[in-house]
């Protein structure tokens, strides 16, 4: 019964991209079989791959990357020449799907652009793209398996690969009995005044003419409502050169402990409303204390935006920072910018997302940023971002970094806001926002040790690129 889906790929390169699609497969009750030993290094049993393509596939999905071609002597890829392990898998599947009739026996995976013609006949197959977003490729993946009615197998809890993979690689980091302390992405707000207020004028264009007079404190903005920590009685606006000034039709005083507690009206502005409201004053309030730091911004797919340094707001391109709780002050030094091969800088950045509960704060999101020359960000030919090369690069940059690279980024990034040892920032006339250069932490009895030497990566780590001398 053709009831498996086989997965080929390059390997060492494209372990991780495969390892992650297989997982999901699995989650979602498929029965999936990827060559294991050649994850690991080892050799292949090309008996068995020749019998699940032959009798027991139901779709062939190739990883479709520039990975999967051979290279010259000087290291270049030589596109139309496959590497033998995928060739071999590729012909038997293609004469397989031929010999049986089976309608788009392969499948091609394209996670780096790939161009659709990178061998003989890859442009007459089904190919799904993966480069911008792994989870939006998965979806058109699985509505294909779907249609082409690939069974699934009967059971509830497939984990056979998820037992794989974890005995091959978590013993040696299983949890252990141990006090410590974690650093949760959370950064708290630990006071604000007692109220907020929205401001509703008659038109939206009001509205705006009223926001552009304000830059003493922080104002967010939905449609023709402002809204602000501070209690404005009228709004100074400028016409034709003429100052003149304007109030709004309705003003709202909304208890910010109503909001945390979820109390609200029934009319305008209910509690969702003022949710709304009040995470656009607090996301407002984020973007203000990092302009007000110097810090660029890259917008994302998503529309969030991810501060980082520039040289220009971080001279030296690295912070030192202190571990808090500790008997003996502990400090560090970390770099936030670096060059990165032949091609410009690196940066790591962060975006930020309000949360209410489980406290009041920011829910903070670790980035990795690429530019040209410390401040601007990477180009494609049309002048826009080139999300897809910095994704790319993202990804293999990211690779070498583990949490504790991570939260000592995190840390040297929030203390790097500090001006005269504080971050605040003025909210209102009377009240001044102070945030703390640590993270939300937690104490627990029981921790993991986190291997220091290569082994630690796993599969994921054989194949990581040469790092440049210069890639701090």
């Amino acid at each position: 019964m053709r009831d498996t889906i086989f997965i080929s790929h390059a390997t060492p390169e494209d372990n991780d991209f495969t390892i992650w699609l297989a997982s999901r497969l699995q989650m979602l009750n498929y029965e999936v079989w990827i060559d294991k030993n050649g994850l690991l290094g080892g050799e292949k049993f090309w008996e068995e791959i020749d019998q699940v393509i032959r009798n027991r596939a139901a779709k062939v999905l190739l990883v479709y990357s520039h990975s999967i071609c051979q290279k010259d002597e000087a290291g270049q890829l030589i596109p139309g020449k496959l590497k033998d392990g995928v060739y071999k898998e590729f012909s038997l599947s293609e004469s397989i799907g031929k010999q049986n009739s089976l309608s788009d026996f392969i499948i091609l995976m394209n996670i780096d652009r790939a161009t659709y013609n990178l061998f003989i006949g890859a442009d007459r197959l089904n190919q799904i793209p993966f480069y911008d977003n792994w989870g939006e490729g998965l979806k058109q993946l699985e509505k294909k398996l779907r249609n082409d009615n690939v069974p699934k197998v009967n059971k509830i809890v497939h984990n056979e690969f998820a037992q794989w993979y974890e005995s091959q690689f978590l013993p040696s980091n299983s949890i252990v009995s141990k006090y410590e302390l974690y650093y949760s992405n959370w950064w708290p707000i630990k006071e604000l005044p007692d109220y907020f207020f929205i401001y509703e004028f008659q038109t939206k264009g009001q509205a705006d003419a009223a926001l552009k007079g304000l830059n003493e404190f922080p104002t967010g903005k939905i449609s023709n409502h402002l809204v602000s920590f501070q209690d404005f009685v009228d709004f100074k606006i400028n016409d034709n050169d003429v100052e003149a000034s304007i109030k709004p039709q309705r003003t709202y005083k909304i208890k910010i402990t109503d909001v945390l507690m979820g109390n609200g009206n029934q009319s305008f502005p209910t509690i969702r409303d003022s949710e709304n409201y009040f995470k656009s004053l607090l996301r407002r309030t984020f973007h203000l204390m990092m302009k007000k730091r110097g810090m660029f911004w890259y917008e994302m797919a998503n529309k969030d935006l991810a501060y980082f340094y520039t040289p220009a707001n971080l001279t030296t391109l690295k912070v030192k920072f202190e571990y808090p709780y500790r008997e003996k002050k502990s400090s560090k030094t970390k770099n936030l910018i670096g060059k990165y091969k032949t091609l410009g800088h690196w940066h790591y950045g962060m975006s930020a997302k309000p949360i209410l509960t489980p406290l009041l704060g920011y829910s903070l999101k670790n980035h990795i940023i690429f530019t040209d020359d410390g401040f601007k960000v990477w180009k494609d030919a049309k002048g826009e971002p080139d999300k897809s090369k910095i994704h790319t690069h993202r990804r293999a940059k990211g690779k070498r970094f583990f949490n504790e690279e991570w939260r000592d980024m995190q840390l040297a990034f929030l203390t790097g806001l500090k001006k005269d040892d504080r971050i605040s920032i003025k909210l209102s006339s009377d009240f001044e926002l102070e945030m703390s250069a640590i993270p939300e932490t937690f104490w627990a009895d029981f921790g993991y040790f986190d291997p220091k030497d290569k082994s630690r990566q796993g599969i994921l780590g054989d194949y990581e690129e040469h790092i440049d001398e210069n890639d701090n």
